[in-house]
């Protein structure tokens, strides 16, 4: 059985959970607490020199980066794709999901705000003005890329959750967190209660980690 490092509360493990669900793979679930800065152990470096989760190990291998260990995913269990067919449509996904993997979770990264906090000096409720800026600037562009070319279904493309499902919920239960109003973008809200009706991505929330508790 595979072994996943997880943080209950971090957006890339939550978004590699969620992938995994939905491919029904099973792995061995082992906490990383980002809170005790456990990541930034020896023990925990042995596995990820870059301390980062999450990182998934595959016999003799970690895999780590989540859009890396979701792409190899899609190649090792190509059942349940997460990617359409055409390859028109496939850059589309792509892009939807690096609107949150590229332009918006690094922002919001736990590394960033805690230098923002420990190094700059800035109080909580300039960390929470920091996040809802990049939030809402990259879920203002998925909403209009959604309402522009109408390939949206009960998800993001069609009538299967794939790729840019995975990346939306993950960024919107962090969105949540950060108090950001999400009244602002109904088809992206519409796309997260459909996801949320899946067992994959119910079982993969945070809350119903072990780790959670």
């Amino acid at each position: 059985m595979m072994k996943l490092y997880s943080f209950f509360r971090s957006g890339t493990s939550h978004r590699l959970r969620i992938a995994l669900h939905l491919k029904g793979i099973t792995t061995e679930y082992i906490p990383v607490d980002l809170r005790t800065e456990e990541h930034l152990g020896a023990d925990f470096k042995a596995i990820n020199p870059q301390g980062l989760v999450p990182a998934l190990v595959d016999g003799p291998m970690c895999l780590t980066q989540s859009p890396a260990i979701i792409e190899w995913l899609e190649e090792a269990y190509p059942e349940h794709s997460f990617l359409p067919k055409d390859r028109i449509h496939r850059a589309y996904v792509r892009a939807l999901a690096a609107i949150v993997g590229c332009d918006i979770h690094p922002l919001n990264n736990r590394r960033v705000l805690e230098h923002l906090r420990h190094q700059l000096g800035q109080d909580e409720l300039a960390i929470n003005t920091w996040c809802q800026t990049w939030i809402t600037d990259g879920f203002d562009a998925f909403e209009a890329l959604l309402e522009r070319y109408q390939l949206h279904g009960q998800y993001c493309f069609g009538d299967a959750p794939g790729l840019a499902d995975i990346y939306l919920v993950s960024q919107v239960e962090s969105a949540r967190r950060f108090k950001v109003d999400l009244g602002r973008w109904p088809l992206m809200m519409k796309i997260e209660a459909n996801c949320m009706q899946l067992d994959a991505f119910i079982l993969a929330a945070p809350s119903k980690q072990p780790d959670a508790a």
